[in-house]
């Protein structure tokens, strides 16, 4: 008897949906190789639907998701949207309201893919950026006194809770047990200035590390480490960081591994839904043209696939990928050599084939 999985899709705007379609093909090829089928849910949330109606992301909304096995996210933003509405309203709501705490980045460089890291391949770019994804300068404490005014002040509170902080490091440890290639954990802060919050980062992750003697332990500050992730990225294995300093080196992150166009990630509840997306934005410029990458896009699926306990057909997605990306002539739109539909077919038939 097959499996089967229910997924709630938010295609989004832009080149989301195009991206979002060549991922659940490889989602099908993959179930139809491995006993596994989807039930897949669109829903029409993003910057049209909320120009059209006003509505961001309804209450209703969230409580359907939890009755899922996972979200797909394509990609939301339009110029016509002032900057913002859609981060907080419907990014970050999901985040908050569905308790996302784990965003989970992979950093691997393929074969075949440019790096702008003269002299570095794949063997040098393959780690793992574990971001705290509810608490930090993104909880959105503070406010203004004095607004619009010669005296006005402006205050952005960092919050860093222990249970926040205990259960990230917990995730990391057990997740650098599980698939690190070298068992190191690096957690990465600036402990030399943040005295309050990244001290109790410290001692948590301190306390932690003696429940895991099998995983070598490590500390970056995130200065340093943005040096060292250019000069040295085969220092990196497993990283763990709070909210802002994670969001700000997996953009790094991403551009050494080859560009938005191949970075995927997660936003993981362990014991609930979890959300799954390609780093790219919109990109309304392609929109219909058929030239975006949807690599980001399968990615996202394959992490999918291994959140959902799929281990052999996340496996089996990435093996495809490989293949894929040393046939194109890069991985920027436009310029692949395929166009988005058929990058999508050369990845179903390295599966089934």
């Amino acid at each position: 008897m097959s499996k089967q999985y229910d997924i709630a899709v938010i295609p989004g705007d832009g080149t989301g949906p195009e991206v979002i379609n060549e991922g659940i093909k490889v989602l099908k090829a993959i179930g139809e190789k491995h006993g596994i089928s989807f039930k897949f849910v669109n829903y029409p949330y993003g910057a049209e639907h909320y120009l059209k109606t006003g509505e961001i992301l309804p209450d209703s909304a969230i409580l359907e998701f939890k009755d899922f096995d996972a979200i797909y996210l394509g990609a939301v933003g339009d110029p016509r949207v002032k900057p913002g509405i859609l981060e907080r309203g419907l990014l970050l709501k999901l985040r908050f309201d569905l308790d996302l705490y784990v965003n989970l980045r992979p950093a691997i460089l393929y074969e075949g893919v440019w790096t702008p890291l003269k002299d570095k391949g794949p063997e040098h770019i393959n780690f793992t950026v574990i971001r705290e994804n509810t608490e930090g300068l993104y909880a959105g404490a503070g406010g203004f006194l004095y607004k619009n005014t010669k005296n006005e002040v402006a205050i952005q509170e960092m919050i860093c809770t222990r249970h926040g902080t205990e259960r990230i490091v917990r995730f990391a440890f057990e997740y650098t047990r599980k698939y690190g290639r070298e068992k190191k954990l690096t957690m990465v802060g600036k402990t030399n200035v943040l005295t309050y919050a990244h001290d109790l980062w410290a001692r948590v992750f301190d306390e932690i590390s003696k429940e895991y003697p099998d995983v070598k332990t490590d500390y970056a500050h995130v200065d340093a480490t943005c040096m060292w992730m250019v000069k040295n990225p085969e220092w990196f294995d497993i990283i763990v960081t709070d909210n802002m300093f994670g969001d700000i080196i997996t953009d790094l992150a991403a551009i050494i591994q080859g560009g938005l166009g191949v970075a995927a990630g997660g936003n993981i509840n362990p014991n609930g839904v979890s959300m799954f997306e390609p780093m790219g934005g919109s990109a309304p410029k392609y929109t219909g043209k058929n030239v975006i990458n949807p690599i980001a896009a399968i990615e996202a699926g394959r992490l999918m696939m291994r959140f959902l306990g799929e281990e052999e057909a996340s496996i089996d997605i990435q093996k495809a990928v490989q293949k894929t990306v040393k046939m194109m002539k890069s991985m920027n739109a436009g310029q692949m050599g395929f166009s988005t539909t058929e990058v999508g077919d050369l990845v179903v038939k390295h599966i089934l084939q």
